[in-house]
């Protein structure tokens, strides 16, 4: 997807972006866990959702976030995308300080140890991920960074 076609994100709405995910986000944590993954499993395009609870990496306090889950064999692929938004997301840089993760889908948790994907790692696994959420390939084309992605295996 050319760059040309996909908008950018306003530099003056980042904040209110981020406020609005992080409500968002706290509220999916909720719901997901009390329903066991029942309610709140998939995004609105019906993209299917895990929870990662991983370390921060200045606090040390575990925190957990609903991502797209894109599994691939016994490994699941994440994407820093943020929607495109020209910064990591924080989690980002949890999980490169801390590679050990805890995966829950549909009530079912695994440990997995995670790694920053290799540019070649990343071509070779980019399409399963844009194949399971299209709307990455618009997000790395809204933004100059190179969206990175974890490649998750189990421990």
């Amino acid at each position: 997807m050319a760059r040309t076609a996909v908008k950018p994100i306003d530099p003056r709405l980042n904040g209110i972006i981020r406020t609005v995910m992080k409500l968002y986000t706290r509220l999916n944590v909720f719901v997901y866990r009390t329903s066991s993954g029942r309610l709140m499993s998939r995004f609105p395009n019906g993209a299917p959702i895990c929870l990662v609870t991983m370390t921060g990496a200045r606090s040390g306090r575990r925190r957990t976030i609903p991502l797209i889950h894109v599994p691939h064999g016994d490994q699941v692929i994440l994407v820093a995308s943020q929607g495109g938004m020209s910064t990591h997301p924080l989690w980002f840089h949890n999980i490169r300080a801390n590679p050990e993760v805890c995966i829950t889908v549909q009530g079912r948790t695994r440990r997995m140890h995670a790694h920053l994907a290799s540019d070649t790692e990343k071509a070779m696994v980019w399409p399963v991920a844009v194949a399971a959420y299209p709307d990455f390939a618009a997000y790395q084309a809204r933004t100059d960074r190179n969206i990175p992605v974890f490649i998750c295996g189990p421990v």
